[in-house]
């Protein structure tokens, strides 16, 4: 039995790591090209570089405007998951305590909405936030909101059934109203799960293109996916200033998603334990 638990573990080892190297791999060869030159690339992409220059982070981070740019990544990322938590987890909650049939109602149409793809709704979405006058920034982030919160409440949904009701009842006999009784006692058993949502939704919003590239493709308020399109011309591809450019994305995300992890950890096995 040990010499059979012991091949089992190191077949699931290697499998793990062949596993982990496919993942990896596009990432590798993203930061190996972003320092050869256009050159190397179309000889030998797997090759590393003959010099490490960093030439093609300067040249990308001045073309694209890298820091006007990362600032409108930011300011929008962060409003619309701010706020895609804030809606969510208040639906959510009020969607499990209030169990009438309107709850239930409300919850099907939110689980619904996950199934309608964006191109579905994305002409006359447009069509209607011009007549608004919102192709703007807030506008975006409004839309963010709108297309996030389903998803949000779904999962918010499952994970507040499994919070004891009677937390909140207590916190109703000692005094505290609605507002105080969510913020006070319900918001801290969701840092979990509130730590799993902003990770799905800020990776989600700092990636996207499609949506910014119809709503703010204007100088001065485009964000940073739509300035890396500047590389990518309908003759000539600057592959190497591209990959240095998609690499200097790649950081904050990266950052951020790593000071989450140990949370994201927690919400998965709180839920799972429940």
């Amino acid at each position: 039995m040990k010499r059979k638990d012991h091949i089992q573990k190191g077949v699931l080892t290697i499998t793990g790591i062949v596993l982990a190297i496919l993942f990896v791999s596009p990432v590798l060869l993203l930061v190996n090209s972003s320092f050869k030159t256009l050159q190397e690339i179309y000889i030998n992409i797997l090759a590393l570089p003959e010099k490490f220059s960093f030439n093609n982070y300067i040249q990308a981070f001045e073309q694209m405007d890298f820091l006007p740019s990362l600032v409108n990544s930011l300011v929008i990322t962060i409003l619309s998951t701010l706020l895609i938590l804030l809606v969510s987890a208040m639906a959510a909650w009020v969607l499990v305590r209030y169990k009438m049939r309107s709850s239930k109602i409300l919850f099907l149409v939110f689980s619904s909405a996950l199934l309608i793809p964006f191109q579905c709704v994305m002409l006359p979405l447009v069509d209607v936030m011009s007549k608004l006058h919102l192709m703007n920034r807030p506008g975006l982030v409004f839309m963010y909101v709108g297309f996030g919160c389903s998803m949000s409440i779904v999962l918010f949904h499952g994970f507040i059934k499994n919070v004891p009701a009677e937390l909140e009842e207590a916190a109703t006999i000692d005094g505290c109203n609605m507002f105080q009784t969510f913020f006070l006692i319900v918001v801290p058993l969701l840092k979990g799960i509130m730590a799993t949502v902003a990770v799905i939704n800020v990776m989600w919003i700092w990636n996207d293109f499609l949506l910014p590239s119809l709503v703010i493709n204007k100088n001065g308020m485009q964000t940073l996916p739509l300035r890396t399109y500047l590389f990518f011309g309908q003759y000539s591809k600057k592959w190497d200033l591209a990959t240095a450019a998609l690499a200097l994305c790649m950081i904050p995300i990266i950052i951020f998603y790593l000071s989450c992890q140990k949370h994201i950890v927690k919400g998965i096995t709180a839920g799972a334990g429940k």
